[in-house]
């Protein structure tokens, strides 16, 4: 305690019901704002992507240190989303918690999901479209938007089975880093407490349903045609991936331990 301010981080048990009581307002948000908050997340997003994109492009530093700085600056995407305020999809599966609680229904539940899944989407397919427009793609002379081809037809490639799995371990991490933010009492804090859990999932080549609704339609745009196909077979395992990593591995293990009540 220093100057009547505490300094000590929330205690576990303190952060689960933080969470929970995040997730009931999340929950009952009235519909324009949740939508328009949803909007801001996918575009939050799409310029931590677009840093990334810019980073990694012509790195000398070898394969292992360019993900790791590309992950670095991709967090600033969840720095935006959690100090500027957004909602964003993959944090939200966090509600999961208060649904288990029996604070929330299922259809409390399900409307934030689809409304902000919506949001996040028109954000960050947005943010590609006047991305492409502005002519940021020509960075690097050109190299950068043949980076962001290379990006898409990566993840268009990656098999069903390939693409959840990732999808789960990324969202694993990125509800972690919400997580820890609610343990903060500083803006410093919760840039800290995002910085690690985001870079380590960009650097370990997992995948963000959000994050490719920016990555895989900008490469699409740079390279003059797209597969749209290949676009919608990539953000279905990859957003059932992010449903279990984040509300199943973080929100349901969480409310396990710190909130249903055990005789």
């Amino acid at each position: 305690m220093t100057n009547g301010f505490n300094m000590d981080a929330y205690a576990p048990r303190e952060i689960a019901q933080r969470v929970e009581n995040a997730g009931i307002g999340k929950a009952t948000m009235p519909l324009t704002p949740l939508f328009t908050l949803g909007v801001l997340a996918g575009a939050f997003i799409a310029l931590g992507a677009m840093f990334y994109t810019v980073a990694v492009t012509g790195s000398e530093l070898g394969y292992g240190p360019t993900r790791v700085l590309g992950g670095l600056v991709f967090s600033l995407g969840l720095v935006l989303v959690v100090i500027a305020g957004a909602e964003l999809f993959t944090g939200n599966n966090l509600i999961i918690m208060a649904w288990a609680d029996g604070k929330i229904t299922m259809a409390q539940l399900l409307r934030n999901w689809v409304i902000v899944f919506a949001g996040n989407f028109v954000g960050s397919v947005a943010t590609a479209a006047i991305m492409y427009l502005s002519g940021a793609l020509d960075i690097g002379g050109g190299n950068t938007a043949k980076t962001a081809i290379a990006i898409a037809e990566g993840k268009i490639a990656l098999p069903f089975a390939e693409a959840f799995f990732r999808g789960v371990l990324c969202n694993a991490l990125v509800c972690l880093a919400v997580w820890l933010t609610f343990a903060a009492h500083s803006v410093v804090d919760k840039i800290f407490a995002i910085l690690f859990p985001i870079t380590a999932f960009v650097a370990l080549g997992f995948e963000h349903s959000v994050a490719n609704m920016y990555l895989i339609p900008i490469g699409m745009l740079a390279a003059g045609s797209g597969d749209v196909a290949g676009f919608i077979g990539n953000l279905i395992p990859v957003t059932l991936g992010n449903i279990v990593g984040g509300g199943v591995f973080v929100a349901l293990v969480y409310h396990l331990i710190y909130v249903r009540k055990w005789d």
